[in-house]
């Protein structure tokens, strides 16, 4: 197995306004997040959240405590959000086993642990997107399916924004220190996602877009309300989205997107809106 790891520091709104197109993708855009055998993960400043990706295609892979946690495992001093968006996988938290479908999650409590991630065929692999954040204590582990989830049906096909919020990983359905995780399925014929745009100083957000065709792409809007910037990006990959910047989104075909918060703030409709036609 192979683990792949960076650090990306954070930015002031000031400075990214004059960032180009190479920079701003360089900063933002995690563009491998799978990859066969590997572990790929970005350490972000942003609220320390961990953005990355474990594909186990002919072996078991081992969520490895890279060198910034300064930690002997990686779920030390983190809780952990997984999302299995491939095929049948099996992820092992010590001595506890979890099974996890297409579009199942799974939430993992701090403290010293092994966690390793395996797939059932390696013919049809499991892909287990995941995003970590600082905790200050444990809470017990929970597997969490759609069923399960807190649905909220938002927009609508008119608007070109008819979608289905899933919220899995949040405080209505289990506990957790500050990690906030769920997956948004927009319907056929709807591109937008969270519009009107919005900012939540309290907490940082990470979006990872899958369910989409390799010919399409989605143009993803950050950055402030009057100075508004776009990213391109293409099937499976992630974005980050600091605490100034709006996030949002609009593609050439319907698209699903698991979004992850971290930061002071539990409360997910703790959000300052903007009006579409302010947006610059």
């Amino acid at each position: 197995m192979k683990t792949n790891y960076e650090i990306r520091y954070a930015a002031h709104p000031e400075d990214a306004k004059h960032y180009d197109t190479a920079r701003l993708r360089r900063d933002f855009l995690i563009e491998k997040v799978f990859a066969a055998d590997e572990v790929n993960m970005v350490y972000s400043m942003y609220d320390r959240m961990v953005v990355g990706g474990a594909m186990p295609v002919s072996e078991k892979l081992k969520l490895e405590a890279i060198d910034p946690l300064k930690a002997p495992y990686f779920l030390t001093r983190r809780e952990l959000g997984i999302f299995n968006v491939g095929g049948a996988g099996i992820v092992k938290a010590g001595d506890a086993t979890f099974e996890l479908g297409y579009k199942e999650a799974l939430y993992l409590g701090s403290g010293d642990r092994e966690v390793t991630f395996e797939s059932k065929d390696a013919k049809n692999p499991a892909k287990f997107y995941f995003n970590s954040t600082t905790a200050h204590c444990n809470y017990p582990d929970k597997k969490v399916t759609k069923n399960e989830a807190v649905v909220a049906h938002m927009g609508s096909l008119e608007g070109s924004n008819d979608r289905n919020i899933n919220k899995m990983l949040v405080n209505q359905v289990l506990p957790t220190c500050q990690l906030q995780m769920g997956m948004t399925e927009l319907l056929t014929g709807s591109v937008w996602n969270t519009m009107p745009a919005h900012v939540h100083s309290r907490r940082m957000e990470a979006y990872f877009y899958f369910e989409l065709p390799a010919e399409d792409a989605v143009c993803h809007l950050m950055g402030e309300v009057e100075e508004t910037r776009h990213i391109w990006m293409k099937n499976e990959q992630a974005v980050l989205s600091p605490e100034w910047s709006i996030h949002s989104a609009a593609a050439t075909h319907n698209y699903t997107f698991i979004w992850g918060m971290g930061g002071e703030n539990l409360d997910y409709g703790d959000q300052d809106f903007s009006k579409i036609t302010d947006l610059k």
